[in-house]
């Protein structure tokens, strides 16, 4: 009789513990989330600041009954004229949709443009175009010679300009610095089957006819605004030697980081059962993807804004606020299409693959983007203000993509992130504010770019002595830690998100087999056109229009309203009493959507966590898994090389990595110490003589050999200066561009005094 096998009982137990624990964290995850959302999900108390608002309210009716008569007639009046004119400016926002509609949506942008390469003309064609940017009479001629600035707008639904239309712009601010600055516009319509990887390239082209316009100056700024920038890293990684710096403005690059209670938008994939949703949205449009989806979803984040708030705040202030709303109206309802390629590729891979910071997204012929293979600057720009790209979403790439601040230092790379703590998503693009101080900034401090050792540093703007337009600026670069990063980012190792990848796959594959082939069988265009002309997002606009009979009337009564203006004083009590309608109205509405919100969180937790845990979609659960294991430890031949090279080198070599480690004593660098560091390796002899690309290359191959070999590095510093005179003219230079010492830290004293030492000169140096 044979034997009978023994069962793998501790396997079996192994197993069954390791889901035993895998159940509880999700428990302890699922807890963590409602607690997190108790307060939208149980009743609200009045707090003490609506019972005072109360109160004042009640003070300001306070008054004799003859008075309050008066004030009764004179808002009634006020408020019939701004009703009128209010439905006057939406029929004008109306009619501005159609015009812009029938005009093929061209871009909003502020400034005059001329087209330099048309993306249609191209082997592989694309919807896109390279304008250059004319700058306005009155502003500072383009300067060949200076660094050109490029920059991408968003195709998430809108159509293009929003970087550049009004005059205190991301455009304004480089026209006025005298760079040439190109625009990566794009049309309503997509080219018959073009695809993201057709869009990168034909963005590289671009980059090769500036270059070729501009053979004296740098190499390119690339500005991507929102998913504008996932092109610009995309860019940045095909073409890496095309680029000079690159610059990303509320783009998320890691869509899955997020804070827990936070950030909703990143779970509407998973509740939706994966991305097939999109597919059929492009099947049913025979091929193209409506733009006017998305718009509708970033309205949905903030409906007590993008729902009433708005509009009463026109309402309201309808003498004042017309043209600014009908300015932004005219980009914010401009809805642009995508191949059912492009959408797909965006969801699958960014949206629910969160492929990009994990280097796994296909660039063609077997090869994959990879982000660690950009090698110019990078400036990342995030607002915790943002709710559409969050600050971890911004940011949490960095931590994927290397494995500490050490690892970007010894790769040569050079990141810098600036937080704004308030401002909203669109704010960063357009605010006026924003353009005057940080998008100001930015351009101020990429001009001096290739000064900056490499490393991870945070942007800290302060102000100081002045006011109005006349303000100046501090502007210091503060090194941080991969741990920094970790801390803003908030939760990325998440077990759910993988699970809806892979369920996102599965559905998509159901789709693609089952349903896809029977809808693109009875999909025609018209019956598309059709569809996309009915979109709530459309239709709403058409009937306020003078498409519509019954808004003829209101044009001849808002003028007879503006010619008979009475407005209310503004202590008039009915004034506040309509701001408190409006505050509780607006308060209502975002008291729903806490409560939408916390229920989809919880629901996505609880559904997506719990197949996490009982292993349904697989034990790769952890979200930085494969960015851990391509994040690979220094190669052995990169300290081969820098030993081979920390005793190599002159003058220029030397003085490089003085400052470089004198900055890194320092923890940091202010922007004056920045500039006289960029006078000196721009200005000076030898360093005059170099080219862009062979300064930067010094400066990367100096920071490996501090990174690496901190101590040789020092102690190696009297064969690269054998000369006394040599000695004293480098630790001059160093010096001057150290500043006073009694403006340096104690730390970057400390090595000051070394570098002495180490030179065997005195306290003080002087140019021979």
């Amino acid at each position: 009789m044979p034997p009978i096998p023994s069962l793998p009982t501790r396997e079996l137990a192994e197993k069954a513990q390791e889901t035993t624990t895998r159940v509880l964290d999700q428990m302890r995850a699922l807890t963590e989330v409602m607690g997190r959302h108790a307060g939208a999900l149980m009743p609200a108390v009045p707090g003490s600041a609506s019972a005072q608002a109360m109160k004042d309210l009640a003070a300001s009716f306070t008054r004799t009954p003859a008075a309050l008569v008066q004030d009764a007639q004179a808002y009634a009046t006020d408020a019939a004229q701004r009703w009128v004119m209010f439905w006057d400016v939406m029929r004008q926002a109306g009619n501005n949709f159609v015009e812009h509609e029938r005009a093929g949506c061209p871009p909003v942008l502020f400034f005059e443009y001329e087209t330099v390469v048309d993306g249609r003309t191209l082997p592989r064609p694309v919807n896109y175009a390279l304008v250059r940017i004319t700058p306005p009479e009155g502003t500072r001629a383009a300067d060949p010679k200076l660094r050109p600035f490029v920059i991408i707008d968003p195709r998430a639904g809108h159509g293009a300009g929003i970087g550049g239309f009004k005059n205190d712009s991301q455009v304004g601010v480089a026209l006025r610095r005298g760079h040439p600055v190109y625009f990566v516009i794009f049309y309503r319509e997509p080219e018959k089957g073009q695809t993201i990887l057709d869009v990168t390239a034909a963005e590289a082209t671009f980059l090769g006819r500036i270059a070729a316009d501009h053979p004296a100056a740098p190499k390119p700024v690339v500005i991507g605004n929102c998913q504008g920038g996932w092109a610009t890293m995309m860019l940045g990684a095909a073409a890496p030697d095309a680029v000079g710096a690159l610059v990303l403005n509320g783009a998320p690059l890691s869509y899955w980081a997020g804070e827990k209670g936070r950030n909703p938008m990143r779970y509407l994939g998973g509740l939706a059962g994966g991305g097939w949703p999109s597919s059929l949205m492009a099947d049913l449009g025979n091929g193209k993807f409506d733009g006017a989806g998305l718009v509708a979803n970033f309205e949905s984040l903030s409906p007590g804004n993008t729902w009433f708030r708005k509009y009463f705040d026109l309402y309201a202030s309808v003498d004042s606020e017309a043209d600014r709303f009908l300015e932004f109206e005219r980009w914010w309802g401009g809805y642009f299409l995508m191949t059912t390629d492009e959408i797909r590729w965006i969801v699958d891979n960014l949206f629910i693959g969160n492929r990009f910071s994990s280097g796994t997204i296909s660039s063609g012929g077997g090869e994959t983007f990879n982000m660690r293979e950009v090698k110019a600057p990078v400036i990342v720009f995030a607002s915790s203000g943002d709710n559409i790209t969050p600050v971890g979403q911004a940011l949490r790439w960095i931590a994927d993509v290397y494995r500490d601040e050490q690892e970007i230092k010894s790769l040569g790379q050079t990141i810098v992130y600036l937080l704004h703590d308030q401002i909203g998503h669109l704010g960063i693009f357009v605010s006026g504010a924003v353009a005057k101080k940080e998008h100001s900034e930015i351009a101020t401090t990429l001009e001096m770019i290739e000064a900056v050792a490499p490393g991870l540093y945070e942007m800290r703007i302060t102000g100081h002595g002045g006011s109005g337009s006349n303000e100046e600026w501090q502007v210091e670069l503060v090194e941080r830690k991969i741990a920094d990063i970790r801390t803003l980012s908030g939760e990325a190792s998440n077990e759910a998100f993988p699970a809806v990848a892979k369920i996102s796959e599965m559905n998509q594959h159901l789709y693609d087999v089952l349903v896809s082939p029977i809808v693109r069988q009875f999909a025609t265009e018209a019956g598309a056109e059709a569809r996309r002309q009915a979109s709530p997002m459309r239709t709403r606009r058409y009937m306020l229009s003078d498409l519509n009979p019954f808004m003829m009337p209101v044009r001849a009564l808002a003028g007879m309203a503006r010619d008979r203006r009475a407005p209310a004083a503004p202590d008039n009590p009915f004034l506040a009493l309509e701001k408190a309608w409006a505050d509780s109205v607006e308060r209502s509405i975002d008291t729903w959507r806490d409560l939408r919100d916390a229920t989809m969180e919880t629901a996505f937790h609880a559904i997506y966590g719990g197949l996490a845990a009982v292993g349904v979609t697989g034990d790769d659960t952890a979200a930085e898994a494969e960015a851990a294991r391509r994040s690979v430890s220094m190669e052995p031949a990169q300290h081969i090389d820098a030993r081979a090279k920390v005793a190599e080198g002159g003058y220029a070599e030397a003085v490089i990595r003085m400052m470089i480690l004198l900055a890194d004593a320092r923890g940091g660098v202010r922007r004056s110490r920045l500039a006289r560091s960029n006078a000196l390796l721009t200005t000076e002899p030898p360093f005059v003589g170099m080219s862009p690309t062979a300064r930067q290359a010094m400066i990367r191959e100096q920071t490996v050999i501090v990174t690496l070999m901190r101590e040789e590095a020092l102690a190696t510093l009297p064969k690269l200066l054998p000369s006394a005179a040599e000695r004293r003219k480098a630790l001059a230079a160093v010096e001057h561009v150290a500043g006073p010492d009694e403006e340096l830290g104690d730390k970057a004293r400390e090595m000051l005094v070394a570098m002495r030492s180490t030179l065997g000169l005195g306290p003080k140096a002087a140019v021979a």
